[in-house]
């Protein structure tokens, strides 16, 4: 029988292969397994999994609730090779998200808001409009935040008017035509990038003032700034 650390990269290599992203999975499963490892327990156990999901008392309760749904797809998983293995029941620290209501913007807010970005302070001139060039992006197709700061150079093609975009949403990529006007503003801010980076090398087209890819907070943070 495989160790639970064997067993934890085996079903996240199997739910990946399934299109699930599950980015944070592993390294919180290994956790769980070291933390049962330190109390010599050979399979998993609903006290010791409410024991770990609680470890941090001044954790949200959403947090212990995201802890535990960790342990309990993996219990499920362990179990058909484990028939030790105890699955955390549902009902166990239950936390119910209050997702906000969606706020439509209209066409004139999204102005004001473009516009917001050309007073932004900037070291050298391209912050402003490298986030007035992204917002647009986001306005005119629908892109996901994280598919538009992943676009590489090489997904975005100014001549034939249509960005790639690689494995998002179930691991899959998909071609998007933009409109004659956003490939207009894309080849502007293309230029401007390409004088301020200057020869460096820098795979994103969205760059930061250190060449690199924009993190999700920073242009969150940026976004609510600009609101």
């Amino acid at each position: 029988m495989n160790t639970l650390r064997e067993a934890v990269h085996d079903y996240v290599e199997m739910r990946q292969s399934l299109g699930f992203k599950l980015s944070d999975a592993e390294r919180r499963l290994l956790k769980f397994v070291a933390f049962l490892e330190e109390r010599h327990a050979s399979h998993i156990t609903v006290a010791l999994a409410l024991q770990w999901a609680q470890e941090n008392p001044l954790a949200r309760p959403a947090e212990w609730a995201r802890r535990l749904c960790f342990v309990r797809g993996f219990a499920r998983y362990r179990s058909a090779v484990d028939s030790r293995t105890e699955i955390p029941h549902w009902g166990l620290l239950p936390f119910r998200r209050q997702r906000l209501k969606p706020y439509l913007y209209s066409d004139e807010e999204i102005r004001l808001l473009l516009d917001a970005t050309l007073e932004m302070p900037s070291l050298r001139g391209l912050r402003g409009e490298t986030y007035r060039c992204l917002l647009g992006l986001l306005a005119v197709t629908g892109f996901r935040i994280s598919e538009a700061v992943n676009l590489r150079r090489e997904d975005v093609d100014l001549t034939t008017g249509v960005l790639t975009v690689q494995r998002s949403k179930f691991r899959k990529s998909r071609l998007v035509p933009i409109h004659p006007s956003t490939v207009r503003v894309l080849s502007h801010y293309a230029s401007l990038r390409k004088r301020f980076l200057a020869g460096r090398p820098a795979p994103f087209f969205f760059v930061s003032r250190r060449r690199t890819r924009l993190t999700f907070s920073r242009v969150h943070t940026t976004f609510y700034a600009l609101l």
